[in-house]
């Protein structure tokens, strides 16, 4: 990967320059108990409403991944992954629509040039849905720019986003096979599309399609290869404008997102079932309050350790991550890439067997009835699960890629 840096850019504070990352996650923490009662008209609008938005902005949760002398905060991955976490727990929809928004500007650090970093975080908030499924297609104008046509799917975090990263193959030349192109597209270059809110769970996470016709990006927009697949052991640009923290793995990062936010969707689920706990009684005599019920205590402690489990499990493995980063380029290896992803698919599982092991099936009828905060999270999580890369990438391809890697076969 090129790493030439040959334009310099004047450093742009962010607002405010003293805030710390506990001071971040702490704000975090104070407004998600406000995104609970809204869930129903969040699934019902099919984002976050226009308020919350602007609540995250000036709370500076939009800058938390981008780069200090773009104007962000550049308070990393762990700082990142614990806001999500606390969102998530409060709304799930909006905990999701925020994260895959708000994430992606750690891949625009890490793999572009100084020039075009300084013009896609231009003011110093990034908000861009990703999709890694190739569709549509690129083609080259006379001065090496692309033109783009197509529809992309399940770009959550697109209702007030900024930008669009999304990939599709390109002709490589006779007698070879397409590639896929990575790019970035300014909204002013795409619309998006009134199709979300009609599957199962996750209604509220803004995961609506983007459509591109005619839309043209200059080159250097647009990166040969694909976001799962980049190679890091390398210097990357990010790494040599910004630090160490901006050389790590995208498709590790990627998918360590997921364990957040399912760690996040549980905890509200325990929260609920907490709250049904101390309001209610047992159905079975003797009849007394469920918090001193013995099965009920069973339950409740051990959903309590399985999620707590799963949040040791995918802060650790951020740790890791940003321990990796630290060490020389070549230590961010494709099989360190993968271990740590599989952390996170089992992080996933813990949460969604103490859900739909413990909570969901002894909370009581009428508690997961539609629209009842744990039927919501029941329904959230098992859309979590249809996420290809959980469902598909992690429960099968990460297994046999990582032992690939490991054993040396087929390098």
């Amino acid at each position: 990967m090129t790493t030439t840096v040959a334009y310099t850019t004047a450093a742009v504070a962010p607002p405010e320059p003293d805030l710390t990352p506990e001071e971040i996650v702490a704000r975090a923490r104070a407004l998600a108990p406000s995104l609970t009662p809204r869930q129903a008209e969040t699934e019902a609008r099919g984002q976050y409403a226009e308020d919350t938005h602007e609540a995250f902005s000036q709370a500076g949760f939009y800058r938390i991944l981008v780069p200090r002398r773009f104007g962000g905060y550049e308070f990393g991955p762990e700082t990142f992954v614990r806001v999500a976490m606390e969102l998530a727990r409060g709304c799930p929809s909006t905990g999701w629509m925020y994260l895959f928004g708000a994430a992606h500007a750690l891949v625009v650090g890490t793999l572009f040039d100084e020039k075009t970093q300084a013009e896609l975080f231009g003011t110093g908030e990034f908000i861009c849905p990703a999709t890694v499924a190739p569709a549509g297609t690129a083609e080259r104008t006379d001065d090496g720019d692309w033109i783009l046509d197509g529809t992309w799917g399940y770009c959550s975090g697109s209702p007030y986003a900024t930008h669009f990263i999304g990939h599709t193959m390109v002709a490589q030349g006779e007698g070879l096979p397409p590639a896929p192109l990575m790019f970035i597209a300014p909204r002013s270059q795409w619309t998006r599309l009134d199709d979300w809110g009609d599957q199962l769970g996750l209604k509220g996470s803004g995961s609506h399609s983007i459509r591109v016709e005619n839309g043209k990006i200059p080159a250097r927009f647009a990166l040969t290869g694909h976001l799962s697949q980049f190679p890091i052991t390398e210097e990357t640009p990010g790494r040599v404008l910004h630090g160490p923290e901006y050389g790590g793995g995208p498709l590790s990062f990627m998918l360590l997102e997921l364990g957040a936010l399912a760690v996040g969707i549980a905890k509200g689920a325990l929260d609920a079932y907490e709250e049904l706990m101390r309001a209610r009684t047992t159905t079975f005599f003797p009849i007394v309050p469920r918090t001193e019920d013995p099965d009920y205590q069973f339950r409740y402690g051990e959903a309590t350790g399985m999620i707590g489990a799963a949040e040791a499990a995918v802060l650790h493995a951020t740790g890791q991550w940003v321990e990796l980063c630290g060490k020389e380029a070549a230590a961010f290896t494709r099989e360190e890439e993968l271990r740590l992803a599989t952390i996170s698919r089992e992080a996933v599982r813990l949460c969604w067997r103490a859900v739909e092991g413990q909570l969901f099936p002894t909370a009581g009828s009428s508690s997961v009835k539609h629209g009842e905060r744990i039927e919501r999270v029941w329904r959230d999580l098992s859309m979590l699960h249809s996420h290809a890369g959980n469902g598909i990438f992690l429960a099968t391809h990460a297994n046999r890629e990582l032992a690939r890697a490991h054993f040396g076969i087929g390098q």
